[in-house]
């Protein structure tokens, strides 16, 4: 079900309609909702502009929608999602979305943070789940639907697309009363004649980082990692289509960088005949003119179709889905301890309710094990199970309805 038809003032329009746009512009900024037909009396949508008008799913509606449509999203208890949903990501009208973080969007100029708690406490407030720059990693990842796949993505996912995606989702989110999409850079596909004038947008892009009013603003770039190279001052990060624009950091800090996402970088080096990415989002300030430094980073693999993964275990699972022309999306952890609980992955063809994939792995810790053997036996028969010290069961056993 890639088409999607919608109910628009009477009239049956599909989404490859040309007369699409002209129906949308005629209940864009009024009370009219598209409906969308997947479902018998259909799911009200609505309307958001980008370049293009775009119908887009209401608030907490995704699981509404049939698992074959392009609108239908897990429920978020599906994923490290639904820890975060009402107090890290409130999104209390359609298209309008907030997100509390645990990072800083400036620093103060010559001060450092003040310790200890003032002598006469007049209130404690109540903590507040904050989402991690991995968990807005995730969140613009699944928000631009790179976490979804269907037959008809296949040869469509490069730099170009993954910019403009991520950008355009991020134009509906504000983090700390700032809109994500002023304080948001992904790379511009390069080429060598171009160069110059990407290179020039990227200047007046990060050009939001010059310090104001005592304060230096931080922004994120969210790219694939390429390398990285240790200098006398400073070690040097080098993300794919940014060849004339290193991130620097302190030598010791990339140092314990690569040990805490050692897995993830020994993952490029696996021996699992399938190709992975490793995606970086870095918040950087800018501490001189036009040097870009990072404050903090996060790191995530992903395959070769740019969709998230949490280890190189989850790979084969997700190239044979492909492979297979199958439609379905991956949970993601966010700021869950641990993606266990979660499926691998929900295939999305097989009828009205999608089928949890899980896999179990050898090197999972016991805690990770028992969590997803507890998840397993919640889904029932339902669930396809792979114990990869095993060969893969069949995917074409489980029916399809394409």
């Amino acid at each position: 079900m890639d088409l999607q038809r919608f109910a628009i003032k009477g009239c049956i329009i599909g989404a490859d309609d040309p007369q699409l746009q002209e129906a949308l512009a005629l209940v864009h900024d009024t009370l009219e909702r598209p409906r969308c037909l997947c479902m018998p009396g259909g799911v009200e949508m609505y309307v958001a502009r980008h370049s293009l008008f775009v119908v887009k799913r209401m608030p907490d509606s995704g699981s509404t929608h049939h698992p074959g449509c392009p609108s239908y999203e897990p429920e978020a208890r599906q994923s490290g999602l639904g820890e975060l949903v009402g107090e890290a990501v409130l999104e209390s009208e359609p298209g309008r979305v907030e997100l509390r973080v645990d990072f800083p969007w400036t620093r103060m100029i010559g001060h450092s943070v003040p310790r200890g708690e003032a002598q006469d406490v007049a209130e404690v407030g109540v903590p507040r789940r904050r989402m991690s720059l991995r968990a807005l990693m995730h969140f613009l990842f699944e928000r631009a639907g790179f976490n979804r796949w269907s037959p008809a993505m296949a040869g469509k996912r490069n730099q170009g697309v993954l910019r403009k995606y991520l950008l355009e989702a991020a134009e509906e989110i504000t983090v700390k009363g700032v809109p994500l999409a002023e304080r948001l850079y992904v790379p511009e596909p390069f080429s060598e004649s171009g160069k110059a004038e990407a290179a020039q947008r990227r200047r007046e892009k990060l050009a939001v980082l010059r310090p104001r009013d005592g304060q230096t603003p931080l922004a994120v770039i969210i790219g694939e990692y390429k390398t990285s190279e240790a200098t006398a001052q400073a070690s040097r990060v080098w993300i794919r289509h940014m060849p004339d624009a290193p991130l620097l950091i302190a030598g010791r800090t990339w140092e314990r960088i690569e040990r805490v996402f050692a897995p993830l970088f020994e993952a490029r080096d696996a021996d699992i005949g399938h190709s992975v990415r490793l995606v970086i989002a870095a918040l950087i300030c800018a501490r001189r003119e036009y040097t870009y430094e990072i404050d903090s980073v996060s790191l995530m693999l992903t395959s070769e179709q740019w969709i998230p993964i949490e280890g190189v275990h989850e790979l084969p699972l997700v190239d044979a889905l492909v492979a297979q022309q199958r439609r379905f999306v991956k949970p993601l952890r966010y700021d869950a301890r641990s993606a266990a609980p979660f499926p691998n992955a929900l295939l999305l063809d097989v009828g009205p309710s999608p089928v949890p994939l899980h896999v179990l792995s050898g090197f999972m810790n016991p805690k990770e094990q028992a969590a997803k053997e507890k998840a397993i036996a919640r889904a029932g028969e339902m669930a396809w199970v792979w114990s990869t010290d095993q060969a893969m069961p069949s995917l074409k056993c489980i029916s399809d309805s394409r």
